[in-house]
C-alpha cells in the first residue's frame, strides 16, 4: 500500500484548498490502512490538528509520500524522483509556461495525474471544484460594481456587497445578498442603472454558480432574442435585475448565411462559424463570462467590437465583466493579463484599447481572477474532497510497477495519466511537439 502525502499549496498567499478535507482522509485512512503525510502549511483553510485527528502525521516537504495530492501546479525545483503526482497540471493544451514542469515530471522518472483528464464513458470531468469560480466571480463582480458605481456618485445595495473571501461560505454569502435583494424589492435601484441587466454566457456548472449568486437579487429571466428589444422599448423596472443566459447558439452563427446553427458541427468545425455576440453588448449593464474556449473558436467581445459600441451609443449601458472563464486574450479579448483577490480587476477604455489597473474610476470594469474557487476554500475543498475520495484507495493500492493497463488503476484515472513513470502515455503524445518547442 502506498504512502499518501496532501502538499502545502505554494502558488499564491490566496491557496488555501486542499484536495482531500479531514474528515474524508480518515475514512480513506480506515478503509485501507494506509499511513497518510500533510505537509505543515500556515495558510492552508483546514489545520493541522484536524488531519492530525483523522490519522496523519505532519512532514516538512514531500519525501514521506508515494502519492502524491495538490491543487495547483508544483514548482520545478520541489518535484522529487519516482513520486506519483496529483494536481492541476495546466499542461493539455501545450501552455509553454508549463513545458518545463512537464519535462521535469519526465526526467524524473515520476506519473502525473491530471484531475482535469478524470473523466467517465461521456467524457464528462468526474473531479472538478464545481461551480465556485461562478460564486465567487458573481459575489465579486457585484462587490466591484458597488464600490466603482459609488465612485461614479451612483449609490447602490451593491456598495454593501464583500468580496468572496470575506464570506465565511456561499450560503453566508446569499443570506446577505437575500438581504439586499429585499432593499432591493423595496426601495429599488437608481434610474440611471434601469433598467439591470447581466449577461450570463454559458450554462455549466459555472454558470449555474453565477446564476444561484444573481438569483438572491429579485431577478427575470429575459431569452437572448428578446433583450435587445426590452431593453430599446424601455420595458422592466427598478425594483428588478433581469438576466440572459447565453448558449452556443446566441455566440456564434454559421459563416454560410443560408446554414442553420448545428452545436456538434460547431463543436467539431468552430472554423465554420462567427461571432455573433456584439449585437447584444449594448443591451448588457454587466457581463458574467462563464463558457470554455480555446483558440480554435471565435472571440465573443473583441478590442474592435468594444470600440464600436463607445463610438455608435452615446452612454453605452456596459459597466463590468466578470471574465470568470479567465482565458487572457481569449474570448473576451481584453482581458489581457489575468489578476488574483489583491487586485482583482482593473479598467478597459473601450476607445483607446488600453487598460488601467484598479476598479474604481472610468472605464469597464473587468474581473480577471484565474483563480476564483480559493476565494472560498471551505466549500470548494469539501465538494471537491468528496469527488476524489472514491478513487484515492485505487491510487494507493496500484502497481505502478506494472503497464498503465494492469497497474490496477481505475479506468477513470487512466485516461488522466499524462506522463507514467517518466513516458508520456499514448494520448498525450502530441506534447512532444511543446516539449521541443
Amino acid at each position: 500500500m502506498k504512502k499518501l502525502l496532501i502538499r502545502a499549496e505554494d502558488k499564491n498567499r490566496w491557496e488555501r484548498r486542499a484536495p482531500i478535507v479531514p474528515t474524508d482522509l480518515a475514512e480513506i485512512l480506515t478503509k485501507t490502512g494506509a499511513r497518510a503525510f500533510v505537509e505543515k502549511s500556515d495558510k492552508r483553510f483546514f489545520s493541522e490538528d484536524q488531519y492530525a485527528v483523522a490519522g496523519t502525521v505532519g512532514c516538512e516537504g514531500m519525501a514521506d509520500g508515494d502519492v502524491i495530492l495538490g491543487v495547483k501546479e508544483i514548482p520545478i525545483e520541489k518535484l522529487l524522483d519516482g513520486k506519483t503526482y496529483l494536481f492541476f497540471s495546466h499542461t493539455i493544451k501545450g501552455q509553454s509556461d508549463n513545458m518545463p514542469l512537464l519535462q521535469k515530471i519526465i526526467d524524473s522518472g515520476s506519473t502525473l495525474i491530471d484531475y482535469e483528464k478524470i473523466t467517465d464513458e461521456k467524457g464528462r470531468r468526474l473531479i472538478y471544484f464545481g461551480p465556485f469560480a461562478g460564486d465567487a466571480g458573481a459575489i465579486d463582480i457585484l462587490s466591484l460594481m458597488g464600490e466603482h458605481w459609488a465612485r461614479r456618485g451612483i449609490d447602490t445595495p451593491f456598495a454593501a456587497v464583500r468580496r468572496a473571501h470575506q464570506y465565511d461560505s456561499v450560503e453566508a454569502a446569499r443570506e446577505h445578498l437575500t438581504g439586499i435583494g429585499r432593499n432591493i424589492r423595496r426601495d429599488g435601484l437608481p434610474p440611471e442603472l434601469c433598467p439591470l441587466t447581466v449577461g450570463i454566457l454559458g450554462y455549466g456548472n459555472v454558470s449555474r454558480g453565477a446564476q444561484q449568486i444573481f438569483d438572491c437579487l429579485p431577478t427575470e429571466r429575459i431569452a437572448a432574442d428578446e433583450i435587445n428589444d426590452f431593453v430599446a422599448s424601455g420595458r422592466g423596472d427598478h425594483r428588478t435585475v433581469y438576466v440572459t443566459i447565453f448558449k452556443e447558439q446566441d455566440l456564434v452563427k454559421s459563416v454560410d448565411a443560408g446554414a442553420d446553427f448545428d452545436l456538434q458541427d460547431y463543436y467539431d468545425h468552430p472554423e465554420r462559424y462567427e461571432s455573433r455576440f456584439e449585437r447584444f453588448l449594448p443591451s448588457l449593464t454587466l457581463l458574467v463570462n462563464a463558457v470554455y474556449w480555446d483558440k480554435r473558436y471565435p472571440r465573443f467581445v473583441t478590442w474592435a467590437g468594444l470600440k464600436r459600441l463607445n463610438e455608435t451609443t452615446r452612454t453605452y449601458k456596459l459597466s463590468g465583466i466578470a471574465d470568470i472563464t479567465c482565458d487572457t486574450f481569449g474570448s473576451i479579448e481584453c482581458n489581457v493579463k489575468s489578476t488574483d483577490s489583491d487586485m482583482p480587476a482593473y479598467r478597459v477604455d473601450p476607445a483607446a484599447g488600453t487598460t488601467q489597473d484598479g476598479h474604481l474610476g472610468e472605464g469597464i470594469v473587468l474581473l480577471a481572477v484565474d483563480n476564483l474557487p480559493c476565494e472560498l476554500p471551505q466549500d470548494a475543498s469539501t465538494f471537491f474532497s468528496n469527488q476524489l475520495k472514491p478513487f484515492v484507495p485505487g491510487l494507493l493500492a496500484a502497481d505502478y510497477d506494472s503497464t498503465l493497463e494492469n497497474s490496477g488503476l481505475p479506468p477513470e484515472i487512466q485516461k488522466a495519466v499524462i506522463v507514467y513513470n517518466g513516458k508520456l502515455t499514448r494520448d498525450f503524445e502530441y506534447l512532444n511537439n511543446h516539449l521541443k518547442t
